[in-house]
């Protein structure tokens, strides 16, 4: 639609005056937004409408249902007017004229009142100009004020900064000097008690020697002693203490005759008839260990034994005895029995072992091994009813071991423990009676070291009716391979332990089929074919706490990486694996394993150094036992972190290069239990002696091998470490009885005393361990010229196990039978094809030699 801008006046009058416009937009809009079917007819509605209202009340959303309208802001009264052209010019002439004549005002107005102020003088201005003088003083002043207020308050924040840092230099040089003080004091105190209580203990030392000498000497005057006893305690007091023991608990007199041994317990009750009657408590005799008196005792005491305490015996050990079958027999009057250890008798029979079984059903714990079997079978077939014709084809054939091994399932049907260890009678096919009858379904644990004639065929058999075994043991196996532990590991997928020492062909893949076993324990030693890769399957083991990997000379640091992520490891031995060092060590205690381990022994690994006990220092704040023997590149550097391992009771610095700094050192731990110094040759009397000074709980200690000792370091023992149980001196050549003596009489705990080795040593020696060491056990003697094989004799009433041997040191001692250095001209190399015998002399308390 053209434009109206131009048209004529009359025509745009026209338009104004009938609204023409409005009308228009009105029927548009109507017609766009309700779009009806017939516009025709709705524009003839919608006009009417509009004549009916009115023009006067014409708005442009008049034709649009009330539904429909849109909700918009109105701009201006009409949109038709600009669409025909017909709304004003903004500037009007009309607009114009008021803007100008605005303008025009407010510029004369300004006009004005500048040349009023400019031509018409002020009446008042010096009033006003005093008055503009006296604000531009006072602001020049409050300008001043407030610029030299900003640089007092910069200096007054300064000195009281640097007042305030005074002030803590003087509290902290005062506080320094109060500490110092009383560390002076302290420390003057500590030297005093320190050195008062040294005093007092040499003094207390030194009068219980001489009291225990005197009375030594005293009782040796009245009553000689007697060849084979000893002078008890209360001849060293000079008086018998009063003390009956029917007076204590029943239950603390059970307890203290439980320790004794059958021939200690048969002993007492022949004392009088109110130990005799404490001796027979029924709860004393539900385990019997014959074993310990088997070279004494008699077939008869032991019948008379096993038919009166038949219903209340439930442990019996024969181990090693030389026993009757009609003695045997007597065995299966114990219907309550339920641990039977029978190994290395040799006069095991057939016909013994069936009494056993028929009479024995409720064994748990079975003991066979190292035994043998005879071929006595034929008389025991028509017992066995149904199965006659069966044992009759087989037994024929085969030994008694088969039938025997039948016997066991069939008569032992709740047996969870078996030892058929070194017992080579049985063959693969005498291993599928394993299956017959009730079979041995509960069996947990099975030992089958030494068994060399089981083939793979013999495992599968094992495996097929014994599912259920938990512990497996094979040691001494070199017929083992890959294949005997596929076959165990597809049906018994409920081990948990496994000890496979002696097992030379066991390669990486048998612990690729041990995956489907959930292991918590690992044994092997001496294997060359075991690599880095079994570690890659062991981490696959979530709950595996004990890996014992000794002398495996294929595994590397790798290993110990992929042994880092297991949390519940606790003990690891991977002694003699030489190529493990400080990086494989890092990386193994980075993990979370190192917050759980308890033991680790790493003897032997001579490329770990003192980074790796730094390291050790810091993740194992639990470890109990450490073994780092033979570690050459560890010093004292690495000892001083050894400190801060305060849950170590246990360690093992055999071979290394510790010297006294580092015992001093290692006197600061306080709760060492155990302690092995053995072949360190940088260490003297002064470094034990600190170390004793510290260590007041030590109980084990070994310095074998260290020829630079002397006797100093038993009376720091003697003086301080009382509650010593266990010494080895061997290889110690300037020890004497005055040492010994000082030992007898202050350590009377001690169990086991290794001297072999220290030549200067005699019978007197022997006499004061008679006197003071009551607890002894176990003796070692080997290369002791000087003492008797009468006092050795004598002796070994007074212990379990003793080893003694008169001859000269071996040349790899050191040094010659008086002690002496040898030169490195007097040792000479042994040939290789050259052989030493060496005689040795063992005696024990159940046999005297002639």
């Amino acid at each position: 639609m053209a434009s109206l801008r131009t048209a004529d006046s009359r025509l745009r009058s026209y338009f104004k005056e009938n609204y023409i416009p409005q009308v228009c937009e009105a029927l548009l809009c109507g017609l766009l937004i309700t779009c009806p079917e017939d516009p025709l007819k709705y524009l003839q509605k919608m006009i009417i409408t509009i004549m009916e209202n009115g023009l006067e009340s014409l708005l442009w959303d008049m034709c649009i249902d009330p539904s429909m309208k849109p909700k918009i802001r109105r701009l201006s009264e009409t949109y038709m007017e600009q669409l025909f052209g017909l709304d004003d010019q903004l500037m009007t002439p009309e607009l114009m004229i008021k803007a100008c004549t605005f303008y025009t005002g407010h510029l004369v107005k300004t006009h004005f009142c500048i040349w009023r102020d400019i031509a018409i003088p002020l009446i008042n201005e010096e009033d006003i100009l005093a008055e503009k003088m006296e604000k531009a003083i006072e602001y020049d002043n409050f300008r001043l004020q407030k610029y030299v207020f900003r640089l007092w308050h910069s200096y007054a924040a300064g000195q009281k900064k640097l007042l305030t840092e005074a002030l803590l230099r003087i509290r902290k040089m005062c506080h320094h000097y109060k500490l110092i003080i009383t560390l002076t004091k302290w420390r003057d105190k500590a030297r005093y008690e320190y050195k008062k209580r040294e005093d007092e203990l040499m003094l207390k030392h030194e009068l219980q020697l001489r009291k225990w000498r005197s009375k030594v000497k005293v009782a040796a005057k009245e009553e000689p002693i007697p060849p084979g006893h000893s002078l008890s305690k209360a001849s060293l007091l000079g008086e018998i203490p009063e003390c009956d023991i029917s007076l204590l608990p029943e239950r603390a007199v059970s307890q203290i005759f439980y320790y004794l041994t059958l021939r200690e317990l048969v002993i007492c009750g022949q004392v009088c008839h109110s130990w005799m009657l404490m001796t027979q408590a029924s709860s004393l005799w539900n385990s019997i260990d014959f074993s310990t008196v088997k070279n004494i005792i008699t077939d008869k005491y032991i019948v008379s034994t096993l038919q009166r305490w038949r219903l209340n015996v439930l442990r019996l050990n024969f181990r090693g005895c030389l026993l009757r079958s009609k003695t045997l027999r007597s065995v299966s009057l114990c219907r309550n029995l339920q641990e039977l250890n029978v190994s290395d008798c040799p006069t095991l029979t057939d016909e013994s072992m069936r009494y056993i079984s028929e009479g024995c059903a409720g064994v748990l714990y079975l003991n066979l091994s190292n035994t043998t079997i005879t071929n006595r079978t034929m008389r025991l077939l028509p017992r066995w009813h149904s199965q006659h014709f069966f044992c009759h084809s087989v037994l024929t054939v085969y030994s008694w071991s088969l039938f025997n091994l039948f016997c066991l399932m069939r008569y032992f049907p709740n047996l969870q423990n078996l030892s058929l260890a070194y017992c080579r009678k049985f063959t693969d096919k005498g291993l599928r009676y394993l299956n017959l009858g009730n079979g041995c379904h509960k069996l947990i644990y099975l030992d089958l070291s030494g068994c060399t004639q089981i083939s793979v065929q013999g495992f599968r058999n094992i495996a097929n009716s014994c599912t259920g075994i938990m512990h497996l043991t094979i040691n001494d196996m070199p017929t083992l391979t890959d294949n005997c532990v596929k076959v165990l590991a597809e049906k018994c997928t409920r081990i948990t332990s496994i000890v496979f020492i002696g097992a030379p062909h066991i390669s990486d893949c048998a612990f690729k089929a041990l995956s489907t076993c959930n292991l918590r324990k690992i044994r092997f030693e001496g294997n060359k074919r075991i690599t880095d890769a079994c570690f890659k399957y062991i981490k696959n083991y979530p709950n595996i706490n004990h890996i014992y990997m000794v002398d495996c000379k294929r595994i590397t640091d790798g290993s110990l990486k992929s042994l880092s992520p297991l949390k519940q490891l606790t003990v690891l031995n991977l002694a003699n694996c030489i190529r493990i060092g400080d990086v494989g060590l890092k990386q193994f205690l980075d993990g979370p394993v190192s917050t759980r381990i308890r033991e680790l022994n790493l003897s032997n690994c001579i490329h770990l150094s003192d980074a790796s006990i730094v390291k050790l220092s810091e993740r194992c704040s639990n470890l109990n036992y450490l073994s780092l023997r033979n570690c050459e590149y560890l010093t004292d550097l690495g000892i001083e972190h050894i400190v801060y391992i305060f849950s170590l009771v246990s360690v093992d610095l055999s071979g290394t290069n510790i010297s006294n700094e580092g015992l001093m050192t290692l006197s600061r731990h306080k709760k060492l239990k155990e302690l092995s110094l053995s072949e360190c040759y940088k260490i003297t009397d002064v470094g034990i002696q600190a170390f004793c000074k510290g260590s007041l709980i030590l109980e084990h200690l070994d310095v074998s091998y260290c020829p630079q000792l002397s006797d100093e370091i038993i009376k720091a023992l003697a003086i301080y470490c009382i509650y010593l149980t266990s010494l080895s001196i061997a290889g110690c050549p300037k020890i004497t009885d005055s040492a010994m003596e000082m030992l007898s009489a202050k350590c009377h705990y001690l169990h086991i005393l290794d001297i072999s080795g220290c030549v200067l040593l005699t019978d007197q020696m022997l006499e004061d361990l008679q006197m003071g060491c009551k607890q002894l056990r176990i003796l070692k003697m080997q290369y002791c010229r000087l003492i008797s094989k009468e006092a050795a004799r004598r002796m070994s009433s007074m212990v379990q196990q003793q080893e003694y041997n008169p001859n000269d040191p071996p040349l790899w001692f050191g040094y010659d039978y008086e002690g002496k250095p040898l030169t490195k001209q007097e040792i000479t190399p042994l040939k290789e094809d050259e052989e030493i015998t060496v005689t040795d002399s063992i005696y024990s308390g159940e046999e005297e030699v002639v």
